[in-house]
Parts: C-alpha cells; structure tokens; sequence
C-alpha cells in the first residue's frame, strides 16, 4: 500500500491534520519542514528520509515544499494534493513583514507575533480551541524554527513550473473563507493541473483540517482512490 506523507504549515506539526489521517486507511508519515532556510533544502532533507515511492499532501507552506519535493523527486511523488497554499513567489509587501516578525520572536515574543499577527487570520469564524492550539504548536516549535521558514518563505522562487510538469492523481483543496491564500491560488493550481480535482470547503479558511475535518478527509480519501 503506498505510504501518505503529510507535512504541515509554518510553524505547524502533526496535530495540525487533527484526526483527519485516521480515516485515511493508508500509512502515514507526518514530516516537519525544519533544519534549514531554503525550500529547496528542507523538501531534499524531507525526501532523504522517506520512503521510495508516496503520496505527498502539504498545507500552506507544506504545499510550497511538497511542490519542490515534486519537482526533485517526481519519480518518487506518485500523487499530490495541495491544501491552501500558493505556488507564486513571496510578494514584496509580504517580504517586507518578515524581518521585524523575525526580529520580534528573537526577542521573545513569538507568541505576539503568532497573536497578532498571524493566527487572527487562521479562520473562517473565531474558535478558541483551534487558536490555542496553533499557538501551542508554534511555541513548541519556537524562535529559530519561526526564523528558517520565514526567511523560507520569503525567498522561494515561483513554482508554477513545478506543477506544470506534474502528471499524476492531483488534489487542490481550500478552504471557502481562506484569506491568507485565496481561491485565486487555487484556480490556477488547477488549471496547472488539469488532471486535477479542485475542491471547496464551506465554512473553513486556512486550516480545513481542523476546521472541516470531515469533509477535508473526504476529499483525501476520494484523491488517494483515484
């Protein structure tokens, strides 16, 4: 039976999927972009310790690593799902955010940072539970694991290419309400994909998986049939 791996968002682990691998009925690896500062880098260190041959899902920045893993290894990646995430490089006003966040979590408030600004823009609507454990998970992570995937994210390159020369069973999922990468990003996944299936999640927007589980492991499950 092929191998899942999942990889989550900046600053995100295992918890993330929630119990949504649990209804998947296919083994799965759960793996961290972490130990370095390049996308390319952290997608060659997650494919150093895979298996031969899997199916690979990644959430926002999980997705822009499972791009570059694809785009490396396709040989290996047999099918791929991207889950609210986005396949074009940083944008300046963005980039230009980075660096004070970075220098405010050096300082010690990672947790101000994750407050302010950036879990208030987890969710479709406010959830007490899901917000604290996105924090819990990003200070387990902490100060110099918020530093690689910024400076990550900040410089990776576009990757539209990546999924143009993807051929296998593809999934595009997004949450309805995602406002950290809309639905733009995902149409034009899409159309990059055309073997791809695009799926819409009401009542979720950056992390369907713990918003929408159900229907988040249904549309898994439909992609790895396929």
């Amino acid at each position: 039976m092929t191998p899942l791996v999942l990889i989550p968002g900046m600053m995100c682990d295992a918890r993330m999927w929630g119990a949504v691998p649990d209804g998947l009925a296919v083994p799965v690896h759960h793996a961290c972009p972490v130990g370095a500062d390049t996308i390319a880098d952290l997608a060659a260190l997650l494919l150093r310790d895979l298996p031969d041959r899997f199916a690979l899902a990644g959430l926002s920045m999980g997705g822009i690593v499972a791009m570059a893993m694809a785009a490396l290894a396709p040989e290996r990646v047999l099918r791929l799902a991207l889950l609210d995430t986005n396949p074009r490089a940083e944008t300046p006003q963005v980039q230009a955010r980075r660096q004070p966040q970075i220098d405010r979590a050096a300082r010690g408030d990672l947790a101000g940072v994750l407050r302010d600004d950036m879990i208030p823009h987890y969710l479709a609507a406010p959830d007490p539970a899901i917000e604290a454990l996105c924090l819990d998970m990003a200070l387990d992570a902490g100060p110099q694991v918020f530093r690689d995937q910024s400076i990550a994210l900040r410089d990776r390159p576009d990757q539209q290419d990546a999924l143009r020369g993807f051929t296998g069973p593809a999934l595009v999922l997004t949450g309805a309400q995602d406002r950290l990468c809309p639905r733009d990003r995902h149409d034009l996944m899409h159309a990059l994909m055309p073997q791809s299936d695009l799926v819409i999640i009401d009542g979720a927007g950056h992390v369907p998986p713990l918003e929408q589980p159900v229907a988040t492991a249904a549309a898994l499950r439909r992609w790895l049939e396929t």
